[in-house]
């Protein structure tokens, strides 16, 4: 039994609860900055505020297309191509990053959860980057004839004394 198609539906469900924690964490964060009406080195509140739910609806946007790549993927039982590729090595990177910054600032519990995520989607590119070939394509007879019954190699050349 082949483990790519589960491993593709937990990338895909894992990123699509992530995408949505993302948009409601700098949701939350950005009420609580419009609520304090304080500035921070003189930036204005109402921009860090609007700065926050935008960064928040990139992130989980981009977090969801990841998820939904995934997601094709997994349907399709086929490896990813093209920008789906691209999207999917990105986000590995991108939680790379991300559980190198939590284990200082957040801890060991988000950093723990940023590296499982990155295997994860590591795991999904590889197991589909591994092609298996059909079970009689590429193999020949032992009796070195391919299947009309001509030689796999030609036969030497004559040579002239």
């Amino acid at each position: 039994m082949s483990v790519r198609r589960p491993v593709a539906w937990a990338v895909a469900v894992v990123l699509f609860v992530e995408a949505v924690g993302v948009a409601a964490l700098n949701w939350f964060l950005a009420i609580v900055v419009d609520r304090q009406d304080m500035s921070l080195a003189g930036l204005d509140p109402d921009m860090m505020s609007l700065s926050s739910k935008i960064g928040g609806v990139v992130f989980g946007l981009y977090f969801a297309l990841c998820a939904l790549v995934a997601l094709l993927v997994a349907l399709r039982d086929r490896a990813p191509a093209g920008l789906g590729r691209v999207l999917l090595i990105s986000a590995a990177v991108v939680h790379g990053l991300l559980g190198a910054f939590t284990w200082g600032l957040v801890g060991p519990g988000a950093f723990v959860f940023m590296i499982v995520v990155l295997g994860l989607i590591v795991l999904l590119l590889m197991t589909y980057d591994a092609r298996e070939a059909p079970a009689a394509a590429g193999r020949r007879p032992e009796d070195g004839r391919d299947g009309d019954g001509s030689p796999v190699s030609p036969p030497p050349a004559p040579t002239t004394p």
